[in-house]
């Protein structure tokens, strides 16, 4: 196999920016110091603890420990071996890759991988499919719909929409003749296997690419055209694929992305279509689910790019049929209201339209009315459970108010949980006191569930620290307070620690851990100049994910130093390290020399030691106080 040179990964590292890799899948907001900060993909979060240290292209979160560069990154947030990360990485930054042969056992191997193969293949597709559909003369049903349904060409332009032959074999005869393999169109779900042998997935369709956030193709949407379609579905999509998973996919992400982040809004609408109309229609935060309901893993998508936490309050808007269905969706997407710490609305056109149908009756205008015209989901939800209940009668008022009560305590906002109650009773027609009694009551029945993983299974015991554990902890006492902040300097501003670093030394850190990390520093060598990739580098070379893992803090943990005080304050940090530690050798020597005979031939000895480090020990302050004093 193929190994990618080593000077070829240096190059990726050093031209990418890892804030713009980041901000592809998480809002960043200025931290200070250079640092950039979000709500961290990894893990669930209220307040943003995901750092981003553009200058030393590192990122680390505070509150589940990951980090690394911009390759690791991609890696974890896209399921990417090494080399694919650094492939996309090259070719989104321009660097030509060259590969060599080898027969080591480690490092970094070429391996396009699947991922790779099939994303190239849906860009084929969707390709392919748009051409069918502006010039074949079979797809004038599908260039009607477009039109009847309101759409110009430059709107299906936009969207990607496409058209799949009745054939059954033209896409796959096109992605052959392209050098794709059988496995790889099967896998990807862009053809099926028969006895008879392969065809494709979609037949005498009108079709949607369905793109992750980043712009890539990663599935289709399609409408059923003809009675004789052998699928029966009105919309079919992609099945579940090693790049589609339809519970984390929401169609029309890629174009809204930015809107989303800049106007901290979100509209959830339930089909291609209503996206396309709202998006003409001014609407640009619009989105739709695929094929199944809106769930934890879409609202973690759309979090990310809100900042949704406890200090940023955004919206969530869906919109919903009038109809049964619609209204149990709408009660579906209240309870799990709870992801959201912003307010979440809902959005119901009186006469049943959905947003496409609106904007064809009535016009632009009319789809951002409906939009404006929202209203909080839990009173939607509210009038719904009400309406199932005879209010003139007693018992039924009770049956409504301890219904209606539990809805309460989904609503996330608590200064808003009074309002609601005080709702209810006036809606069911009761005593306030009644309402907050029955509150109460459900509250205080209300189980406590064990705490749940990201998969959703009960988590398990914590297991028992690893022995070597307890040395990474101990490196966070107060007494080594001057070694993680030397550690700092050096992740985060090696070219100018460069000259003073030439005077330390293994013994200038007492703690394990710091000493481990400042070898690898300096067998990597400390660059002269800014060099985003010097910091990934070292974390390559260090042998353990928990030293890693300190470096990422050191690499993203305010110095409280810009790039023109740093030169004042990396010096007088690793000084004072110094100091500290020829405070501890005078110690020693101070001990030894209480130890000696005055008479005794050591004892001069002992004594021009105790000088020289004196001298030292004011030399080093001496060179911090011109330091900063320049």
């Amino acid at each position: 196999m193929a190994r990618i040179k080593d000077e070829d990964i240096q190059l990726v590292r050093e031209r990418v920016r890892i804030d713009e890799v980041v901000e592809q899948y998480v809002t960043l907001r200025n931290a200070g110091g250079g640092a950039r900060k979000g709500l961290c993909p990894f893990h669930d979060e209220k307040s943003p603890s995901f750092n981003v240290r553009p200058a030393q292209g590192f990122y680390h979160c505070f509150g589940c420990g990951v980090g690394g560069d911009a390759i690791k990154f991609l890696m974890e947030i896209e399921g990417l071996t090494f080399a694919e990360s650094v492939e996309r990485l090259a070719d989104k930054y321009g660097v030509q890759l060259r590969y060599e042969e080898t027969g080591a056992p480690t490092g970094p191997r070429r391996d396009p991988g699947q991922r790779q193969r099939l994303l190239l293949a849906h860009k084929a597709a969707e390709r392919f499919y748009a051409e069918q559909l502006m010039s074949s003369p079979e797809a004038a049903p599908g260039r009607r719909l477009v039109t009847d349904r309101g759409f110009d060409q430059a709107a299906a332009e936009l969207f990607g929409m496409g058209w799949a032959p009745k054939s059954g074999q033209a896409l796959v005869n096109h992605l052959r003749g392209k050098g794709f393999a059988e496995d790889e169109l099967v896998i990807g779900g862009l053809a099926r296997k028969s006895a008879r042998g392969l065809f494709d997935a979609f037949q005498g369709r009108l079709m949607w690419p369905i793109k992750e956030i980043s712009g890539e193709v990663i599935g289709f949407g399609a409408r059923r055209m003809f009675d004789d379609d052998f699928m029966s579905g009105k919309y079919v999509n992609t099945s579940e694929t090693p790049i589609y998973k339809k519970a984390q996919v929401l169609y029309g992400i890629d174009l809204a992305r930015d809107p989303i982040r800049k106007q901290s809004q979100a509209v959830v609408v339930e089909g291609y279509t209503d996206v396309m109309a709202c998006h003409q229609a001014g609407v640009l935060t619009a989105v739709a689910t695929c094929g199944t309901a809106f769930g934890e893993g879409h609202a973690r998508v759309l979090r990310r790019l809100m900042l949704d936490h406890d200090a940023f309050h955004g919206e969530v808007i869906f919109t919903f049929d009038g109809d049964e269905a619609g209204q149990k969706a709408a009660v579906k997407a209240f309870e799990g209201d709870e992801e959201f710490t912003g307010q979440t609305y809902v959005a119901v056109e009186g006469t049943g339209k959905d947003p496409c149908d609106l904007r064809l009756a009535e016009g632009d205008e009319a789809v951002r009315e409906l939009i404006g015209s929202r209203i909080p989901l839990y009173r939607f939800v509210l009038d719904n459970t009400l309406e199932r209940y005879d209010l003139d009668r007693g018992d039924q008022r009770i049956d409504a108010v301890r219904e209606a009560v539990r809805l309460a305590s989904a609503v996330r906002d608590t200064s808003k949980v009074d309002e609601f109650l005080r709702e209810i009773a006036t809606r069911a027609g009761v005593d306030i006191d009644l309402v907050h009694a029955e509150h109460r009551k459900a509250k205080d029945q209300k189980p406590s569930a064990p705490k749940l993983t990201r998969a959703g299974a009960a988590a398990p015991e914590p297991a028992p620290a690893r022995p070597e554990a307890s040395v990474f902890a101990s490196f966070g006492a107060p007494q080594f307070a001057a070694e993680r902040e030397a550690l700092k300097a050096l992740a985060q501003y090696p070219q100018v620690a460069r000259t003073v670093a030439a005077d330390l030394t293994d013994d200038d850190f007492v703690h394990p851990v710091a000493r481990e990390i400042w070898r690898h520093m300096v067998a990597r060598g400390l660059p002269d100049h800014a060099d985003a990739g010097w910091l990934p580098a070292v974390a390559d070379s260090l042998p353990g994910d928990d030293l890693r893992r300190v470096l990422g803090v050191a690499a993203v943990e305010p110095l409280h130093a810009s790039e023109q005080t740093a030169v004042t304050v990396v010096p007088a940090v690793l000084a004072h390290l110094q100091e500290l530690a020829i405070s501890r050798q005078i110690g020693d020597v101070k001990s030894r020399l209480q130890r000696t005979d005055p008479t005794a031939p050591e004892y001069q000895e002992v004594f021009g030691q105790l000088v020289a480090l004196e001298q030292r020990r004011r030399g080093i302050r001496d060179r911090a106080l011109g330091a900063v004093g320049s």
